[in-house]
């Protein structure tokens, strides 16, 4: 049973990643994005392109590609996604899912329907013994990321100018805006570090396992459901989720290879009925 935990607590780690981004998006905007996981998608193909392109190693890359995603998502929030911001979520909901469908395709004409991965070298079969138990270095490192991501998002938030800015819009865009703040500037703001998160995911996810352009759809969902499990809006809710939808599936998966994502909606359906406000939702104000 330890071994399932521990496993299920690494997988949890990397849906954080895939996470994080939408949870810090709807924070700050109230915005769903319904094509992150085809961002996420985007980006491990992208690191793959530009590790095949250059010959770096993808530790490297992820360090050029991280401003790329900023840049990348603060455009497309200045230009196309605080056009559909306001009381009605269904444009954002529209164009983000237009945009999915967007990527899928351009990622199937552009690499096919064949799964591909990023050579992590050495660091792919690397592991060490804890007791009884074998772990593997890079599920652990990225174990270690999604902890250290979300710890520097909730210090960004609580600690600097930028994090209050980020609060001000979110409590209240028009007091916000009387008092200096330029809303959709901190919206872009606020995707851009969405992207930068997006970016890590789908290079780790790249490096961990293969990728196909279909994969999107499917990350969303573990996605959201850690959202929703943890409580909109909060990163160490999103992180307890994405743990304990990691650590379910491992539970499923043991019992039979078909079963593991099943579990998973078994517990987010569980969560929606007995919390639907989520185990640690946002508090506003």
């Amino acid at each position: 049973m330890t071994d399932i935990i521990l496993q299920g607590l690494l997988l949890g780690g990397l849906y954080a990643l895939f996470a994080l981004g939408q949870s810090l998006m709807f924070g700050v905007m109230r915005l769903t994005n319904t094509a992150q996981g085809d961002f996420i998608i985007l980006g491990g193909f992208f690191a793959i392109s530009l590790v095949a392109a250059t010959g770096l190693s993808p530790g490297i890359v992820l360090l050029l590609v991280m401003p790329l995603a900023y840049m990348a998502g603060y455009v497309l929030q200045r230009f196309v996604l605080n056009g559909t911001l306001g009381r009605d979520p269904l444009p954002s909901l529209v164009v983000t899912f237009g945009l999915a469908i967007i990527i899928q395709n351009l990622l199937l004409e552009t690499y096919s329907a064949d799964p591909r991965s990023l050579d992590a070298g050495p660091l792919a079969l690397a592991s060490f013994a804890v007791g009884e138990f074998t772990v593997g270095t890079l599920p652990l490192l990225t174990f270690g990321v999604a902890v250290a991501a979300t710890l520097l998002l909730q210090l960004l938030f609580s600690n600097t100018a930028l994090g209050r800015s980020f609060r001000a819009v979110s409590d209240d865009r028009e007091a916000a805006q009387l008092m200096g703040l330029k809303p959709y500037k901190v919206y872009a703001q606020a995707t851009g570090i969405a992207f930068v998160l997006i970016s890590l995911a789908g290079t780790l996810q790249a490096m961990r396992t293969t990728i196909s352009p279909s994969d999107g759809s499917l990350l969303l969902l573990f996605a959201f459901e850690a959202v929703i499990i943890g409580g909109m809006g909060s990163f160490w809710g999103t992180l307890v989720g994405a743990l304990l939808l990691g650590v379910t599936q491992q539970i499923g998966f043991r019992l039979d290879p078909g079963w593991g994502i099943w579990f998973g909606h078994l517990m987010f359906l569980l969560v929606l009925v007995v919390r639907p406000q989520g185990l640690f939702p946002k508090t506003r104000g």
